[in-house]
């Protein structure tokens, strides 16, 4: 028995997205490889963070990497570094900010869950803008000596935000660091430098989401000197980040996953297997009467960038509310609760497929038990 059968639990097909609580991506084969070889010897942990984070640094095109046990562990050690530099006094102060620059900047609109991430090393947050729309003087007042950092978080700024560049512009003219969350936005391998050759001083991504590597890893990638402040705030060294530990097993599957993205064919071939998994969805989906089933193209949010000028090739799957009597949360519902169990995303008008969640095999389960669904 697996292991999820000797605990009752139950296996689902993900057809959404890798999200952190249905388990993030499939690991790819390399990667679990390198993670059982790196499980067989004892190594100098610190030594081995720093060349691995300076080989993915070479790779992404950027000057500094550090590795991490996730992105939301990024942001906060990400902030503790902008509020204690190098300095060992005020690294063993935090959560305590006397006598330090302890105030973080974010949109009002982009506020979420992951504010958590800032205030847990004691910074407070300064929201700024309206409720609908931030403009460059809601942004320039809420500078002050006591401004640590800012926080831009790609995935909930909308389009009436105050815009990534305009906000370094605004953040340099004051020598204020910038710090990008940009957790879920990979692939592109090329997105890995984009926010730096924007200008942002650190970014973030995860490395159990599109770079399918261990979902316990992450990257902060950027300025030398902030990340070897990162490194100094992060585990094995005691600082508010010594909890969020990232182990030589992950270190070296997160390298591997690295490794084989920055290969530009790795990358396409990728691309054309989520572009065949899509089409076999939309085929069988389409001969469904009252269903529509067409590709989506949707390139990581804000950026532009896309593996392939088409963007991601998501399925959107609609239907004729007069011939399937069935809302978009209760399709979902039955997809949850059927055999095999399916996760899907909701959209406005219907549901999403993402192909790059799916192992072989799994686009025509999917598109079968969605067709048996909306036609039951």
């Amino acid at each position: 028995m697996s292991i999820y059968e000797q605990l009752a639990v139950k296996k689902r097909i993900n057809a959404a997205a890798n999200g952190t609580s249905i388990g993030g991506s499939i690991m790819l084969p390399e990667v679990v490889a390198a993670m059982q070889e790196a499980g067989r010897s004892h190594v100098s942990i610190p030594e081995l963070l720093e060349k691995a984070g300076s080989r993915i640094a070479e790779l992404a095109g950027v000057e500094a990497c550090a590795i991490t046990n996730g992105a939301a562990a990024g942001v906060a050690v990400s902030v503790a570094a902008c509020m204690t530099g190098s300095s060992n006094a005020r690294i063993h102060q935090l959560p305590g900010t006397d006598g330090m620059k302890d105030e973080v900047i974010v949109q009002r609109m982009q506020i979420n869950f992951y504010e958590l991430m800032i205030r847990l090393t004691g910074a407070r947050i300064v929201p700024v803008g309206l409720a609908n729309r931030t403009y460059p003087w809601h942004l320039e007042p809420a500078f002050t000596p006591q401004t640590a950092a800012v926080v831009h978080f790609p995935a909930y700024s909308p389009p009436t935000d105050l815009p990534i560049d305009q906000v370094i512009e605004l953040a340099h003219d004051r020598g204020v660091p910038v710090i990008v969350d940009a957790a879920a936005e990979f692939p592109p391998f090329s997105i890995l430098s984009h926010y730096w050759k924007l200008g942002a001083d650190l970014t973030i991504f995860s490395g159990g989401k599109g770079l399918r590597g261990p979902q316990s890893s992450g990257l902060i990638l950027g300025r030398k000197d902030l990340v070897e402040a990162c490194a100094m705030n992060g585990s094995p060294n005691h600082g508010v980040g010594r909890p969020m530990k990232v182990g030589k097993e992950e270190i070296a599957g997160l390298l591997t996953a690295v490794e084989l993205w920055s290969d530009p064919k790795f990358e396409r071939k990728m691309y054309d297997r989520w572009e065949q998994r899509s089409g076999s969805m939309i085929e069988t989906l389409s001969q469904v009467p009252g269903v529509r089933a067409r590709k989506g193209d949707s390139p990581p949010a804000s950026t532009g960038l896309a593996v392939h000028p088409d963007g991601l090739p998501f399925t959107l799957v609609e239907w004729d509310s007069r011939r399937v009597a069935k809302t978009a949360g209760q399709v979902m519902a039955e997809l949850w609760e059927g055999d095999p169990s399916i996760i899907v995303a909701e959209t406005p008008s219907g549901i999403l497929l993402n192909p790059a969640t799916l192992e072989p095999g799994e686009a025509e389960i999917v598109a079968q038990r969605v067709a048996a669904v909306l036609t039951a």
